[in-house]
């Protein structure tokens, strides 16, 4: 048994969904009667339900308890990148969805209980702040997202202030453990996902598919125009320059090996590389890619946000501008938090689902749907991000460099005659 699992671990994630996807095609088509396959799809979302509200608090007040003091000007300056960056990845999302509404195929049933979605942003804040003095432990049963992101910075910021780096490290190996956990139930995603889309196919018929082909479109479309668009903006802003010899090395270099390990924490060492040969100075990236790897999640701001207005439309909830805006902020403050295992932004779904009044089993559906286009989606995700970590280190150490009258050899080994 224990050869057998670690083959298993060891096997390709995207390969073995593959095949539960393709498995779970044909079974819909051809055994839609034995509705009992679709089981496993409803234990892994339940696993996913269960797990993710824990998540989300731990790993942000781990986050914010660790957090380093005497962070220079040019960590300031890349801290700001990632930050408003990661916002106008979430603000491209909203106006991708808005121009191209594509709905998402839910349970009807599941729907019909929905609870009442609120009418305008007064309604959205007045719950918001009720929620924030809500018991923490009741908001942890219920997975209230919103609640637990401000408890879970509450305690944070408490723990930086008082505890001892022995308690600091307890919370961070709590943390390694919760997501240890998700790795072990992401490793069932292919059998999960063969449920998820048995049933999908039993109840809609292969139809289902040109849904799932139109989000995956409008979520990649999303990922392209800040990879080609607005990151090149802020970096052409900032350093006065054409961007885009900078933006295309960083895709080359680090977004290509990005996109298949599908971990921007296993793409550190690369990034590390990359930025050497960029010529930037060590003592900046050795903390600014790391760093990067967990709150420069512009791939996860797009996911959330297509993601939560993808329910949206398929419910009939109107998005005003004002919520639109609002929606953008808290994608931005739950990609901070994503997990840093292969689909840890789709767990962030249900809390942006909740601005809207969107209880957990309609957004855990939507998070199921994440994962059976989680090949592509993922992919595309992870290399925005770790192309987007290389990015903003370099630009934030070339601008500083400008900014204080210093020499700057913009590309480093990377230029050619510049």
């Amino acid at each position: 048994m224990s050869n057998f699992i670690k083959k298993w671990t060891e096997s390709s994630l995207i390969l073995k969904i593959i095949i539960g996807l393709a498995i779970g095609t044909v079974l819909g088509i051809f055994l839609p009667e034995y509705q009992f396959i679709g089981f496993p799809g409803e234990l892994f979302v339940g696993s996913l339900k269960a797990i993710a509200p824990l998540l989300v608090f731990v790993l942000v007040a781990s986050a914010i308890s660790k957090a380093k003091k005497g962070i220079g000007s040019r960590f300031k300056t890349v801290i700001i990148f990632y930050l408003f960056s990661t916002f106008l990845a979430a603000v491209v999302a909203v106006v991708g969805t808005t121009l191209f509404p594509v709905s998402m195929p839910l349970n009807s049933a599941v729907v019909s209980n929905a609870t009442a979605v609120p009418s305008g942003v007064d309604e959205v804040l007045s719950g918001l702040i009720l929620k924030m003095v809500t018991n923490p432990i009741q908001l942890l049963i219920d997975g209230e997202y919103l609640g637990i992101l401000f408890w879970s910075v509450v305690f944070g910021i408490a723990l930086k202030s008082v505890a001892n780096d022995t308690t600091k490290d307890i919370l961070s190996d709590v943390s390694k453990a919760i997501t240890k956990i998700v790795q072990g139930i992401i490793q069932c995603a292919p059998i999960g996902i063969m449920g998820l889309v048995f049933t999908s196919v039993s109840q809609n018929g292969l139809n289902i598919f040109t849904s799932y082909g139109q989000l995956i479109l409008l979520l990649v479309s999303c990922i392209a125009i800040v990879a080609f668009v607005t990151d090149p903006i802020i970096a052409g802003v900032a350093l006065k320059r054409n961007p885009y010899p900078l933006v295309l090395t960083c895709l080359r270099e680090s977004g290509i090996t990005a996109f298949f390990s599908r971990s921007s924490a296993a793409n550190i060492p690369v990034n590390m590389n990359l930025c050497k040969r960029l010529g930037l100075d060590e003592d900046l990236y050795s903390i600014s890619i790391p760093l990067g790897a967990t709150i420069n999640t512009e791939g996860a701001a797009v996911t959330i946000t297509v993601m939560s207005m993808a329910v949206c439309h398929a419910l009939g909830i109107s998005v005003s501008i004002p919520l639109a805006i609002f929606l953008s902020i808290i994608a931005t403050l739950g990609a901070y938090g994503a997990s840093g295992v292969a689909g840890g932004s789709l767990l962030l779904i249900p809390m942006a689902c909740s601005l809207f009044g969107i209880g957990a089993d309609i957004s855990m559906q939507a998070v199921a749907v994440g994962f059976i286009i989680g090949v592509i989606q993922d992919s595309c995700e992870t290399a925005l991000n770790s192309a987007g970590d290389a990015l903003f280190s370099a630009t934030a150490e070339y601008y500083d460099r400008a900014k204080n009258g210093e020499p700057v050899n913009f590309l480093g080994e990377f230029a050619k005659g510049d």
